[in-house]
């Protein structure tokens, strides 16, 4: 009878061979191997291996002499001190640090041993695993991979970081003495710092990483450290690979042109495919924590493109990216921006109205555009309106809220010396949401594994950042985000002027993401309570992004409506009927009830024509600047 090998002096088995292998050609005659009575390292193999090492040497030196020049270059939101702080605080508030907590967990982790041990016939529940098929108690995609589960030592190290991720999530949830906001920042810290802690983040307990580094005789490691310096030097993480991406080339494709330009954004029309096309005009306000070619990625994907296809006049804004002399810029400047493109395509195009679309924060602008004029009593320049993903009541704002406290505002403050918020930051922040999925997934792939950025047009919008203005981002976050001031009657004034939400008539479309972690569905709902005028609500399928950028070309997801009266998300949810694919038709629809009447697409419905005057090409200058 053949004995199973000891899991625990297996463990060690690749770390052992990966460190015998990377430090055998400084033995010289005294090889380790050897010594252990295994066969020589071949001298081919030992070359490859010191190779590898010194190309990991002089790249770690010409970064470290890098820094040694330019101190400043690894931006303060990198600073290890930092995190380091963080993580233990986060440990000093947990009930793990007692002493009764530790036992427990000790016995429920013995308990968890002795059956991932008997799937593997070893242990007291040794009988468990006689019909060699394996069936670990918890399954997670970051382990999918059979190397996980083809040794019991990994699995009892992948099962073991489940089970404890599971107790100390459970412990932020029944943590007392904590106010709704403080239970709610304790457990997103939780999940931030056990999402870090995954063994699959650390190369020498990823038995995929090691694997794959004794292959290539550490190849994927040097590789990885090229990726990496690459990030530290650019104070961002990367997902794709930048290169493989020109504006106006393959992204951002849709003929147009710049109309008109102020220093805070530029007013792109596009040219029109069809005879006639729609009287009254449309304007999409994009979020200016993005690049606005999110609605405009390639032609497939493009709802630009598509609008345009569909018979409507389409003019974009696009905003600049912050800088110094942006720093006296707030809330106000954006929403007085609005109403200047408002008013510029109303004048240039000889028309009354416009339909005007906001999107995330530039919705939220909208709304306080749309209570100006209508208390102004000027709410006919807006025809209709419609809303993508954006909130106007912040209550229930999601995981964002938990970087909203003061001691939040504070540091972000801090990081805005220059009178604007370097986009990266904001970049983080949002990875954060999803740090499996947007941090840990890349670090592990492009920093251990050594692989190849992919050219995926969503990620390099994602990476795409912008700079803030800090006096408007703080004036954001206050007034909005924590004190939830907007949807009180006359509480903000925007250019003197108080404004009420409940004033808005408007004939207003909302869609909102199904999944969506940056503006979830409920907060969204919200602006039906609020507006008095005629509200159409349609919830998407996925989330922020690809709930909104889902052609119907595509076949993806599908979209709810309800025409009855709910009085919440819940109810409209029970009411709901579901359709296949895109909302886009159904949005079409909605907007050609508001406005019937066609023009023929001549004129100044051409930008560029015989006789007018523009400032240059699609996409435009301000959406290439960082």
């Amino acid at each position: 009878m053949t004995e199973t090998p000891d899991p625990f002096t297996n463990l060690y088995e690749h770390p052992a061979k990966l460190m015998r292998a990377m430090f055998a050609p400084m033995t010289g005659g005294m090889d380790p191997q050897m010594m252990m009575g295994e066969a020589p390292m071949k001298p081919e193999d030992a070359q490859a291996w010191a190779e590898t090492g010194a190309k990991l040497q002089a790249l770690w030196a010409q970064y470290q002499a890098e820094q040694m020049s330019n101190p400043q270059a690894l931006v303060p939101y990198f600073d290890p001190a930092r995190w380091m702080a963080l993580a233990t605080d986060w440990y000093r508030q947990m009930p793990i640090a007692q002493a009764e907590q530790q036992k427990a967990l000790w016995d429920e982790g013995m308990e968890l041993w002795n059956t991932v041990l008997g799937q593997y016939g070893l242990g007291p529940k040794a009988a468990d695993g006689m019909d060699g098929e394996v069936e670990l108690p918890r399954k997670d995609r970051r382990f999918a991979d059979e190397k996980w589960r083809a040794h019991p030592a990994f699995a009892l190290i992948h099962q073991t970081y489940l089970f404890l991720a599971e107790r100390v999530e459970q412990m932020a949830d029944s943590m007392e003495g904590l106010n709704p906001q403080q239970r709610e920042q304790l457990k997103f810290t939780t999940k931030a710092i056990t999402e870090a802690a995954s063994p699959a983040n650390f190369p020498l307990l990823n038995p995929v990483v090691m694997e794959r580094t004794l292959e290539t005789k550490g190849q994927n490691l040097v590789k990885g450290m090229e990726h990496l310096l690459a990030d530290m030097r650019r104070g961002q993480l990367s997902h794709t690979d930048a290169s493989a991406f020109t504006l106006g080339e393959n992204i951002a494709t849709t003929p147009g042109k710049v109309v008109h330009e102020t220093p805070l954004y530029q007013l792109i029309q596009y040219t029109p495919t069809t005879e006639k096309v729609m009287a009254t005009p449309l304007v999409i306000f994009p979020p200016w924590i993005n690049r606005f070619y999110i609605l405009d990625l390639n032609e497939k994907k493009s709802f630009v493109k598509w609008a345009v296809e569909q018979g409507v006049t389409v003019f974009m804004v696009s905003w600049k990216s912050a800088d110094a002399s942006m720093k006296d810029v707030i809330w106000d400047d954006y929403v007085r921006a609005q109403i200047d493109a408002i008013d510029h395509i109303r004048a240039r195009l000889d028309v009354p109205s416009v339909h005007a679309i906001g999107y995330c924060v530039a919705g939220t602008t909208l709304a306080a555009t749309l209570a100006l004029l209508h208390r102004r009593g000027e709410e006919d320049k807006v025809k209709s309106a419609t809303f993508f993903t954006a909130q106007v009541d912040f209550e229930k704002a999601g995981e964002l809220l938990n970087f909203i406290d003061d001691s939040q505002l504070g540091t972000i403050k801090a990081l805005s010396p220059d009178g604007y918020l370097d986009g990266r930051y904001m970049a983080a922040t949002f990875n954060l949401l999803r740090g499996t999925d947007l941090i840990w997934n890349y670090v592990v792939n492009n920093y251990l594994l050594g692989e190849d950025y992919p050219a995926f047009d969503l990620l390099h919008w994602n990476g795409d950042v912008t700079n803030l203005p800090a006096k408007w981002h703080q004036q954001y976050l206050r007034d909005l985000y924590r004190d939830n001031r907007l949807v009180e009657a006359d509480a903000l004034s925007v250019d003197n002027t108080p404004i009420d939400l409940g004033t808005v008539k408007t004939p207003t479309y909302v869609q909102a993401g199904k999944e969506d972690h940056i503006a979830p569905a409920e907060s969204v709902w919200r602006l039906k309570e609020h507006f008095t005028g005629p509200i159409k609500f349609v919830l998407a399928g996925s989330g922020h992004i690809a709930g909104v950028v889902n052609p119907p070309s595509s076949g993806k997801y599908q979209y709810w409506t309800n025409d009855g009266e709910p009085r919440n998300l819940a109810e409209f949810r029970e009411g709901a009927q579901e359709h296949p694919g895109s909302w886009w038709p159904d949005w079409i629809d909605w907007l050609r009830t508001q406005d019937g009447e066609t023009v023929a697409a001549t004129g100044k419905r051409k930008p560029g024509g015989k006789g007018d005057v523009v400032i240059e090409d699609a996409p435009g200058r301000y959406v290439a600047t960082r």
